[in-house]
């Protein structure tokens, strides 16, 4: 398999011993502990529901929803209204603590079936207290106004294809000038839920070395370049490629450790040794360029790849550098190092949950090894 093969399975499927290669590879390039930007996100919307008024609403509609769970009577009566009221036949979603998306979920089913809900509810002086007052859909319909937007950013940051953490700094962006951006017809309520967001996300991604670890990603990214990053640092990231760049050009590539792996085994006697053409000792001697040349010839490689087109926002990154692997060699190997670094832990998570689902009670004799296999195997095929 190929070096970009490999970078693309360990977007696909990372195992245990993946994930464990992925922080002692950390440790070695020295760079920042940097955490799931789903779970971040996860945080900072949590963070930013602290409020009485949303602790109020939110346990309403806990209440509405149970009380249409566990009563038959009150589900045909509900479905009834809905006909009625020519409303979508929708039940009722409850919430589930460890995704915010399903309160957003919840809360909009509310918005949708409100006026279901006040009918049936009305007819039972029990239940009348649990109608929504106008104070609590307000706060509803602002939770919901805020909150909407960023359901499809958790569902595609939660991807197991090419979601690198390329995608975290323009994501950042995109939340500060439009998506979480306070407008003008927004009420109180939606400019705290916003800023919240925002602040709590720029304060966690603040860190210098954070920052400069997303430039670096996006920067190797056909997709994104420069195009998020600051003109102050844009000349610092450019050097800090340059010297990587040079220092991944003098080590050996595999091919070369496989070359002479395999004249060895000739002499051995296990293969028949072939000769060297007189265009191998050219092709060693262009390798060994001077200092000054090897400078020049860095930099207008990462010039060249500024300057050429940029890649379609749904394209894979992946593919892109594994087409343009020999016009950018010393460049793609930086990319392999920033790329196959994921965004979330999503895809981890979900080989942990298959390995759960393939050691189970009548299976637990298997051999480590094993479960590696079936797991590769549950996640590719």
């Amino acid at each position: 398999m190929s070096a970009w093969g490999l970078v693309e399975e360990r977007l696909v499927c990372i195992t245990t011993d993946n994930a464990a290669n992925m922080i002692r590879a950390a440790s070695v390039n020295n760079w920042p502990r940097l955490h799931c930007f789903g779970h971040r996100l996860h945080l900072a919307i949590e963070n930013a529901m602290k409020d009485p008024r949303i602790d109020r609403a939110v346990g309403l509609c806990k209440k509405l929803v149970s009380s249409f769970s566990y009563s038959w009577k009150r589900k045909r009566e509900f479905l009834a209204a809905q006909k009625e009221m020519k409303l979508p036949e929708h039940s009722l979603k409850t919430e589930c603590p460890t995704r915010w998306g399903s309160r957003q979920a919840m809360i909009e089913r509310i918005i949708e079936q409100q006026k279901a809900i006040a009918h049936v509810l009305s007819s039972d002086k029990k239940s009348r207290h649990l109608i929504p007052t106008w104070q609590d859909m307000d706060v509803l319909e602002a939770i919901n106004k805020s909150l909407h937007p960023l359901v499809n950013f958790t569902d595609a940051l939660s991807g197991e294809k090419y979601v690198s953490v390329s995608f975290v700094k323009p994501v950042l962006h995109l939340f500060n000038a439009s998506i979480l951006k306070v407008k003008d017809d927004d009420t109180d309520l939606s400019r705290a839920i916003k800023s919240k967001i925002l602040e709590y996300l720029n304060e966690k991604y603040s860190d210098p070395d954070i920052q400069a670890l997303l430039d670096m990603a996006s920067t190797v990214d056909p997709r994104f370049k420069m195009r998020y990053t600051a003109e102050d640092n844009k000349t610092t990231i450019q050097s800090r490629l340059k010297a990587e760049m040079q220092t991944l050009a003098m080590m050996v590539p595999p091919q070369e450790t496989a070359q002479e792996t395999s004249e060895e085994d000739a002499e051995a006697g296990c293969a028949p040794k072939k000769k060297m053409t007189l265009g191998s000792y050219f092709k060693t001697a262009e390798q060994a360029l001077p200092p000054n040349n090897q400078k020049s010839s860095v930099a207008c490689e990462l010039e060249s790849y500024l300057q050429s087109s940029y890649l379609d926002s749904e394209g894979d990154p992946l593919k892109w550098w594994k087409e343009h692997e020999k016009i950018y060699p010393r460049l793609s190997k930086v990319a392999k190092k920033y790329l196959c670094i994921p965004a979330t832990s999503s895809p981890s998570e979900r080989a942990f949950s298959s390995g759960g689902n393939v050691v189970t009670c009548l299976r637990s004799s298997l051999k480590p090894d094993q479960v590696d296999r079936l797991v590769v195997l549950a996640k590719n095929l």
